[in-house]
């Protein structure tokens, strides 16, 4: 049996990273308590405010988790049964399952071998006439190539809805991710560079009549009590919440130079490591929400770190098209990229709060791998 190291290094550590900020945070929390306002007030108004000039657009609309929002603005969108939207093949479950909930079809696209985020090209040779919406995933925090993306959109009238849910502050060619499409959406999932102290999500566009359709599908279909415009869900970012991502955002900045310094020091550190590090394009300013490895010998470098008491995950182990739940739709279908990358990859920690000494341990515990 393995025998792990008693002081081990933690994946991510949430308490260390809002060390920091805990007297910000406790005070935020006092004040909603205070209140006595606990849904939809004046945290979750200023949030969104707040949120929406960090992502340098007009709307934000929070909502209670990653998933919905990117089902929301599907909904918002008109997008349902008979089309068709376009996935990456290698991606969280959630960007699939929003497809599936508003009863269209999520069509894989498979990725940039170095990049992991959708391939444009393969993009276009993906499209039919039902095709209506595409969802590029700006994976691990690095942005996909959104121009070429936005250029095939407009080529065949097709709406682009963000994934930004690891990539919040990301830049691509000097703009910010979550501006780039038509809509975004994102998670405020308390592992994420922005990350609340619960569930939480939002989206952001510049659309006010999508922005104003949210607001009213995340609350019951209702503008005002008891008066159901649309069947609507209960899916708020409750006031708790927005008061914590108000006290967060205000840090996630130097959170996110915190993590491209560790991300460079992987990088140096690994050269000549026997690992593949990750690729960055020269028009990418990552976030770094993880710091993904590729190795021949992956389970075997992950029992090896373990052993020295370095915890790392998979991200993700199966692709969606080869999940159980989709193995009737999908289940025959091959995604070689996907499948060949779910094979190699590993995640390093990667978390403001990780000690200098901590990572040349990981750093040195990679290089001894044979």
């Amino acid at each position: 049996m393995m025998s792990i190291p008693s002081e081990s290094i933690p994946f991510v550590s949430l308490t260390r990273q809002q060390e920091g900020i805990r007297s910000e945070i406790d005070q935020a929390i006092k004040e909603v308590l205070d209140s006595g306002w606990y849904i939809l007030g004046p945290q979750v108004e200023a949030f969104e405010q707040e949120f929406a000039l960090y992502c340098n657009v007009a709307h934000c609309v929070g909502v209670g988790n990653g998933l919905d929002a990117i089902q929301l603005l599907l909904q918002a969108y008109g997008i349902g049964p008979g089309d068709e939207v376009l996935v990456p093949s290698n991606t969280f479950i959630a960007t699939w399952l929003a497809v599936s909930y508003v009863g269209a079809t999520p069509v894989a696209v498979e990725p940039d071998s170095r990049t992991y985020n959708i391939d444009p090209e393969r993009i276009r040779t993906a499209i039919t006439p039902n095709t209506k919406c595409i969802i590029p995933v700006h994976l691990y925090g690095q942005p996909a190539d959104m121009d070429p993306i936005m250029a095939i959109a407009k080529e065949f009238g097709l709406i682009v809805i963000e994934d930004n849910a690891q990539a919040q502050g990301a830049l691509y060619k000097g703009r910010i991710t979550g501006s780039l499409g038509h809509a975004a959406a994102t998670s405020f999932y308390p592992g994420k560079n922005l990350g609340a102290l619960g569930d939480g999500g939002g989206i952001v566009t510049n659309d006010a009549a999508i922005a104003e359709k949210v607001r009213v599908l995340r609350n019951y279909g209702s503008t005002k009590k008891y008066h159901h415009a649309v069947q609507g869900q209960n899916t708020r970012l409750d006031e708790l919440q927005a008061a914590v991502l108000r006290v967060k955002l205000r840090h996630l900045q130097q959170s996110n130079r915190e993590r491209q310094a560790l991300a460079d020091r992987y990088t140096a550190g690994l050269i000549d490591s026997g690992v593949s590090t990750p690729f960055v394009p020269a028009w990418a300013q990552a976030v770094w929400h993880l710091y993904v490895i590729e190795s021949d010998r992956r389970d075997a470098l992950q029992s090896h770190l373990l052993n020295q008491g370095i915890q790392t995950v998979i991200h993700y182990p199966i692709p969606p098209h080869r999940q159980k739940c989709y193995a009737a739709t999908h289940g025959q279908q091959t995604h070689a990229l996907a499948e060949q990358q779910a094979g190699r990859i590993l995640s390093l920690p990667i978390f403001p709060g990780l000690r200098v000494d901590e990572q040349n341990k990981i750093i040195e515990a990679i290089k001894s791998f044979r």
